[in-house]
């Protein structure tokens, strides 16, 4: 027994939960910004979700794809440019097996497997996936992205996402149950 009493050994565990659940948050409203980059996407509110000196980077085939990085206003001029033209017709990012880790007050590290499916402008469609590991930190009185590193596990060409063809649903009689 530490001598720590009930309620400080529940004002910790809280004060974990809720920085796990800003993590999370802040991964989130990332991959909801990059779901719609297009000119009027906030660039200010997407630069805020890292930290001033965070990394961004891609590891493996992702290295030369995207590259490497440093600091907020490099990582905002990266995304910038997929904005105008917009560089995706449609863009879909799904997050699975999630964990993430508060390692202490101001430091936090998470992992997650990623799908996106994407129709660019040029019509082309496919199908990735991706392991993000994404580092976070509290700075300026929230909690930011301070390393977001994302490396390719496969991708895939596909047939267009989207058709314009009539949504099954079962045929019901506007007469009836009247």
């Amino acid at each position: 027994m530490t001598g720590e009493s009930a309620l400080a050994i529940l004002s910790r565990r809280v004060a974990l939960l809720e920085a796990e659940g800003a993590v999370r948050r802040v991964v989130m409203d990332y991959f909801r910004l990059c779901d719609a980059l297009g000119p009027s996407t906030p660039m200010d509110s997407l630069g805020g979700l890292f930290a001033r000196d965070a990394v961004w980077e891609g590891k493996g085939r992702y290295r030369k794809a995207f590259g490497r990085h440093q600091g907020r206003e490099a990582i905002v001029a990266m995304l910038a440019s997929y904005t105008d033209p917009p560089h995706f017709r449609m863009n879909g990012h799904y997050l699975s097996s999630e964990t993430i880790d508060v390692l202490d007050a101001g430091h936090a590290t998470g992992r997650w497997m990623m799908l996106q499916v994407s129709t660019y402008r040029d019509g082309r469609s496919d199908f990735r996936s991706a392991a993000l590991s994404i580092d976070c930190v509290f700075e300026e009185g929230a909690w930011r992205m301070s390393r977001f590193l994302t490396e390719n596990i496969f991708s895939r060409d596909v047939g267009p996402w989207n058709d314009e063809a009539d949504i099954s649903v079962p045929h019901h009689d506007a007469e009836e149950g009247a």
